[in-house]
């Protein structure tokens, strides 16, 4: 699979019934209020809330290239683009 060039936002899912695992993970690359950005990171059990997590950065380059490495990690787990 090819990731976009720059992505500001992806979201996955991984839906395993054998395992009874219905999983999914979205991340979102925002700007904070102090010029730099923040990677939200969503995940848990499809048709719940979940869990969140703000990771902050000084620019929205550095948060791009964590949600790429995040996403590439996600999908080397089994997780799939949401469709």
């Amino acid at each position: 699979m090819q990731l976009a060039l720059f992505p500001t936002s992806a979201s996955l899912v991984r839906i395993d019934p054998a395992s009874n695992a219905w999983r999914y993970y979205e991340l979102t690359v925002q700007p904070d209020l102090f010029g730099g950005a923040a990677l939200m990171r969503r995940w848990g059990r499809i048709g719940t809330q979940g869990r969140l997590r703000l990771d902050l950065f000084v620019d929205a380059g550095a948060a791009a290239n964590q949600l790429a490495r995040l996403s590439r990690q996600k999908l080397a787990r089994g997780y799939a683009p949401r469709p």
